[in-house]
């Protein structure tokens, strides 16, 4: 056979195993038996073997090949994967619904579409001219993991979409969570016992651990699968609803949960919380509520973001799963803040496919309300079915012998003092040397958001403490090659490695380096606008509580820690060590006087000559903000190619639209 038929062939063979695979994992309809479709794969795989030049990543063979990584590479994602608002009763959902309605200025009825909230890992998968390109973890919302190669092996993920009716968009962004289906998490639970290898705790992890095998082989063995529900950045195609969206994507091959319903009410949204419910436990999947989202896409521009989430969207979770056990023991946990957070240690009991013994008791307010006592028999749930809490205590099963608890007056690390400050419901140790706090401490100065020092990990930093050889972040600086040779599991060349990462970091971005500091309630982002407007460190050191009300999302409880931050001399020894070590913090002077100061830009579209990131970050050294959502307080909205619905807000408020062309002028002048 010549090689443009051969080529032709294998080209044939790849449409005809697409179109099964999108009729078995997306319809749920084969139209051919396992067995020919098997045969058509080995014949594709026959001819790959002996025309390895016509090969290309996107092909069914190609699902498992890579070697094994070293480790996984960062990804960026181009909109921030935010997480959602949660609501636990009809209560919560109206006043949601309240909320939307209120900021619609318009008379129009808002729509919604309720999808189940499958409880596994979230994804990213980026397809380019149809073609899987890249897949990335969540992450932090803003920067996530390349598991491309793992996600490669996941059968019900196209590598190249379907093209039908609809023709495929330049770019795609789309994000679903993978998930184990329950019986096939019993199979593999079942296998791994009878290997001698650990069960796995419940499908969530069991999805989570094998996404993240650094050999796509071992994810390749896992029974993974995946639902679509969201997308990020799409360039080639426009949508006006999110229930088009799903139906669309659908088409193109993408798997769509079938439970999905459009709701044009709050009764039709309960009576749909309710079926869901009814079907729970019947479900192939594990699933823990419902969210709910506004379904018209210009509606969701108008009615905005917050700073980690959607203002058009919520999850409504399901009561979570209770048990009854017995408190045997109740003791202290100190945190990085030097809180003190009592926890109750039981007997294990399993709740939803996990064995819990322990439980948080929040602080001492809810012990004394709960009269929460060691010995008690209580009921526990893992809230939102995941974090393990008593519920109440069963006053008629109480035992002569149950004893009251109070938490200790000297932290039980260090022997420090406790004290419980006015206003606040926590214990907090005093001693900012507690070596519970300062390992915790430490960790967050070394993380990647904030100082990056590569190889700083935990059991590093346990020794460092424990060996008594930091007392504060900035020791770090000072201790010799000698002295990092010498710990556990380091030698020479880890230790000069350690050595230079710590060099590395020493030339840090103002914003980076307030959020090392670990000021309570301060995030990055958060971080990022006080860099923004003080400038330097000295601006911000004497800045008043009054003047940090003034910044945009700078709430009255983060104003006052920052105040209690820099009031406390040992915090402000504890800078001016890390300075007097070598920092050096960059800073990003903004020009004021421009036409830039203090007026709030859009971006749409996509840009030629700025990366969305780049032209937010121009915008702020200039003395202005970047805003994700366009409203009556936006200034000007920059419109780039492929322009969404932005654009059409900004000309239905009169906002004033600059093209990229008009933006570079106006930043020039």
């Amino acid at each position: 056979m010549a090689e443009p038929a051969i080529e032709q062939k294998i080209q044939q063979l790849r449409d005809e195993i697409n179109y099964h695979n999108y009729r078995y994992y997306i319809l749920d309809d084969p139209d051919i038996s396992d067995a020919a479709y098997d045969r058509l794969l080995r014949e594709l795989q026959s001819l790959e073997r002996e025309h390895p030049e016509f090969i290309t990543p996107d092909s069914p063979t190609q699902r498992v090949g890579a070697a094994p990584q070293s480790e996984f590479a960062t990804v960026s994602h181009t909109i921030p994967m935010v997480s959602l608002d949660n609501g636990f009763d009809e209560a919560e959902i109206r006043d949601f619904d309240a909320r939307v309605r209120k900021l619609l200025t318009t008379e129009d009825n808002v729509e919604y579409v309720a999808e189940p909230k499958f409880d596994g890992l979230a994804v990213e998968l980026v397809y380019e001219a149809g073609r899987f390109v890249l897949g990335a973890t969540r992450g932090d919302g803003f920067l996530g993991e390349n598991i491309t190669q793992n996600l490669k092996t996941i059968k019900a993920i196209p590598l190249k979409l379907v093209e039908r009716t609809n023709p495929v968009p330049q770019r795609l962004e789309v994000r679903g969570e993978v998930v184990i289906g329950t019986q096939a998490f019993e199979e593999l639970n079942r296998r791994r016992e009878a290997a001698g290898e650990p069960v796995f705790a419940n499908p969530r992890n069991a999805a989570a651990g094998s996404l993240r095998q650094l050999d796509p082989k071992i994810t390749a063995s896992r029974p993974l699968d995946i639902f679509f529900h969201s997308a990020g950045q799409i360039i080639g195609a426009n949508f006006e609803t999110h229930w088009q969206f799903l139906y669309t994507i659908t088409h193109w091959g993408l798997k769509v949960s079938p439970l999905r319903r459009l709701c044009r009410s709050l009764d039709e949204i309960f009576k749909f919380y309710d079926d869901l419910g009814s079907q729970r436990e019947q479900l192939p999947y594990e699933i823990d509520g419902m969210v709910i989202k506004v379904n018209s896409l210009a509606q969701r521009e108008f009615v905005g973001m917050k700073t980690r989430s959607p203002r058009w969207a919520i999850a409504y979770k399901f009561p979570a799963r209770q048990e009854v056990t017995q408190i045997v023991d109740i003791k202290a946990q100190v945190g990085r803040t030097g809180a003190l957070t009592p926890v109750a240690i039981m007997k294990p009991v399993r709740i939803g496919g996990v064995e819990v013994s322990r439980a948080t008791l929040h602080n001492q307010d809810e012990i004394d309300k709960k009269d929460i006592r060691v010995g008690d028999w209580v009921v526990v749930q893992r809230a939102g079915d995941v974090i393990p809490e008593v519920v109440k205590v069963l006053i008629n099963r109480r035992p002569p012998e149950a004893t009251n608890y109070h938490l200790p007056d000297k932290c039980p690390v260090c022997n420090g003092h406790v004290e419980r400050l006015p206003g606040e419901a926590a214990h907090r140790c005093q001693n900012l040397s507690c070596p519970a706090q300062l390992k915790q401490q430490i960790r967050h100065f070394a993380s990647r958001g904030a100082m990056d020092i590569e190889g700083l990990g935990d059991k590093l930093i346990d020794q460092l403490v424990d060996k008594q050889l930091v007392k504060d972040a900035a020791d770090l600086y000072s201790l010799s090659k000698d002295q990092w040779a010498k710990l556990e599991r380091m030698a020479e060349k880890s230790a000069q490695n350690i050595l230079d990462a710590l060099d590395k970091s020493k030339h840090i971005s103002f914003s980076k380096f307030i959020y090392s500091l670990g000021i309570r309630f301060i995030g990055e982002h958060t971080a990022s606008l006080l860099a923004a407007h003080f400038k330097n460190l000295e601006n911000l050191k004497h800045a008043s509580y009054d003047e940090l009300l003034t910044i945009y999302e700078i709430g009255p409880q983060s104003a006052q820690s920052i105040v209690q931050f820099f009031n406390e001399p040992k915090n402000i020894a504890t800078v001016d060590k890390l300075l007097h070590a070598g920092i050096k913090i960059q800073h990003e002077e903004a020009k004021t006087g421009t036409q830039f100061s203090g007026k709030t830009f859009v971006f749409t579209g996509t840009l030629e000559n700025f990366s969305r990131d780049e032209a937010e970050k121009l915008i702020a050294s200039l003395g202005g903000r970047a805003a994700s959502s366009v409203s009556k307080k936006t200034d000007f909205v920059v419109e780039g190619k492929e322009a969404g619905s932005k654009a059409a807000k900004a000309r239905e408020l009169g906002v004033t639209i600059l093209n990229e062309d008009q933006f570079k002028k106006m930043v020039a002048e």
